[in-house]
């Protein structure tokens, strides 16, 4: 079995060595520079890890792990745009580097290159994998929806934000895993409980990036923390700070999330201090930790031995353990 280093490293190669021989340039040169910006690959990589639990030429499916990471920065790439983003991963946005309307259209070639890659599977599951990836990419694009409706709310429920960031992050992950052992031929009862692993694994994922905006070291983290206290983003934090306050700090926070003129630094202070008062890091830490506990029970129930397993449950591990 491969390591997820070399498995990451396979893919790099792979994706370093992609041909963009289609014209014009300056329709693909975004999308060459939004992929060649590096990142955790995070999603290829549960792709060839699933996929060598029960086989063991990864090499084989690179092209499907390529096509998951296409979309996945397609997504980025329009999120980047929506978000008016100027950086992302120390590099300018396309549409601060090109502009706007390049950035709709690149952005588009790549959700259309995701499935030229993802169509270019075994044949004989080519059904499963594309029925799989569109479903996906359709409640990523509701998970995107439910996350620009709470902006305007400020009576958004913890269930209402679980079942956004499910549909917003954990389906693509848990999506990696299942495509990844449909096309090693697994049992179907093994290929849905890596799709429930994966699922609750994405969801300790993106609690945790709610925990490090407010407590991650800038250092390590690589971004300055408090971004979302500062646009009054609906976090897990925020939810269950107004939750959990009494009537004082409840007309604090509203205070804070209502003002129009701040001071940064201050607003960020006072509201993480609101959060420690009420004990929301640990809330939220415990909540994370749930997740990844309930993901261990639907890895455990895959059909190989735990050695088999173990570079999967490993890596999933680094992911809970990141400080970025």
């Amino acid at each position: 079995m491969f390591t997820p280093e070399e498995l990451l490293n396979r893919f790099n190669e792979y994706l370093d060595n992609l041909p963009y021989d289609r014209k014009p340039e300056s329709l693909y040169e975004p999308v060459r520079y939004v992929l060649s910006m590096g990142g955790k690959r995070i999603r290829p990589v549960l792709m060839l890890l699933a996929y060598n639990l029960f086989k063991d030429d990864p090499d084989t499916i690179l092209s499907s792990a390529c096509a998951l990471e296409t979309y996945h920065n397609y997504t980025l790439l329009h999120d980047d745009l929506m978000d008016n983003a100027p950086m992302r991963r120390g590099h300018e946005t396309v549409h601060m580097k090109w502009n706007a309307d390049t950035a709709i259209l690149s952005g588009d070639s790549m959700l259309v290159l995701a499935y030229q890659r993802m169509a270019a599977c075994r044949q004989d599951k080519l059904k499963a994998v594309i029925d799989c990836f569109t479903e996906t990419a359709l409640e990523i694009g509701e998970g995107q929806q439910y996350d620009m409706d709470f902006e305007a709310r400020t009576d958004v429920r913890e269930e209402e934000y679980i079942e956004m960031i499910r549909l917003k992050t954990s389906v693509l992950l848990a999506c990696a895993l299942k495509i990844g052992a449909l096309l090693a031929d697994a049992p179907e009862a093994d290929a849905e409980n890596l799709y429930r692993f994966g699922e609750q694994i994405g969801l300790a994922f993106q609690l945790q990036d709610d925990y490090l905006d407010v407590y991650g070291d800038p250092a390590v983290f690589g971004k300055a923390i408090g971004g979302d206290i500062l646009c009054n983003k609906k976090t897990y934090m925020l939810i269950n700070a107004f939750n959990r306050s009494d009537a004082a700090r409840h007309e604090e926070l509203e205070r804070w999330v209502s003002a129009k003129d701040f001071d940064a630094r201050e607003k960020i202070a006072a509201v993480t201090h609101l959060y420690n008062e009420m004990g929301i890091d640990q809330v939220a830490r415990d909540k994370i930790q749930s997740y990844f506990e309930r993901s261990k029970k639907y890895l455990d129930a895959v059909n190989l031995p735990a050695e088999r397993k173990k570079l999967l449950a490993g890596y999933a591990e680094q992911m809970m353990h990141r400080e970025r």
